[in-house]
């Protein structure tokens, strides 16, 4: 009876053993299987991180020029975001760029509305200096002659105009004199392209024109 018990008591603890050694294979075999099952996952994340990333570079270049002009800090913004998923895809997080390429995308989308639509305000705002600046052209030119016109009429020893005195003429005299500088200079501004400078600068000179008629006894036409 004792040998048949430390007999049993043997073939209890080889059993026991294998178990042991085949739940530790088995649980070696899993988490092998899980690595290749997460690596795998992985691998298959990659190509569709890539190209959302590739996807937000193309977008976010087409418009970075008006983007840069007229929204300036939400394109710094923005470029953060899409270095921050650059970053995540060296690292091989493709989940965490997978993640947060929709939020990026919308961002980039917002982007491009708000720096086209204050492009737009821009051009419109552009295209109204420039007929401002057009109009003054025809004016201004006008007014500048009839004055000129004027002072040497007056300058030939006829007599003033009721009103004006010889002082207020000389005065007059030479501030249509600097008349001729004054629209020089709003021209010459335009050139360098400053529409709206050129029209305020052009506008002075309608202003200051419209006065010395009066001063002169002219009546506005």
């Amino acid at each position: 009876m004792t040998k048949y018990k430390s007999a049993r008591l043997k073939w209890d603890c080889v059993n026991r053993s294998y178990h042991q050694e085949l739940l530790m294979k088995r649980s070696n075999w899993l988490a092998v299987s899980a690595a290749a099952m997460l690596m795998l996952a992985c691998s298959n994340q990659k190509a569709p991180a890539e190209e959302a990333i590739a996807k937000l570079d193309t977008s976010l270049e087409a418009i970075h020029d008006t983007a840069a002009k007229y929204a300036p800090d939400t394109l710094k913004s923005v470029e953060s975001q899409v270095s921050a998923l650059k970053q995540s895809l060296a690292k091989g997080d493709y989940s965490s760029v997978l993640a947060a390429a929709p939020a990026v995308a919308t961002a980039i989308k917002a982007l491009r509305e708000d720096a086209q639509t204050k492009s737009s305000e821009a051009d419109a705002a552009l295209a109204k200096v420039k007929q401002e600046w057009r109009t003054l052209t025809y004016e201004v030119p006008k007014l500048v002659a009839g004055l000129h016109t004027q002072v040497d009429t007056l300058s030939s020893g006829r007599g003033l105009p009721k009103g004006v005195t010889k002082a207020s003429f000389a005065s007059a005299k030479d501030g249509v004199a600097s008349l001729d500088a004054m629209w020089t200079d709003a021209n010459n501004t335009v050139s360098s392209g400053d529409y709206a400078g050129a029209v305020t600068k052009g506008q002075a000179v309608k202003d200051k024109a419209t006065e010395l008629m009066h001063a002169l006894g002219m009546k506005p036409s």
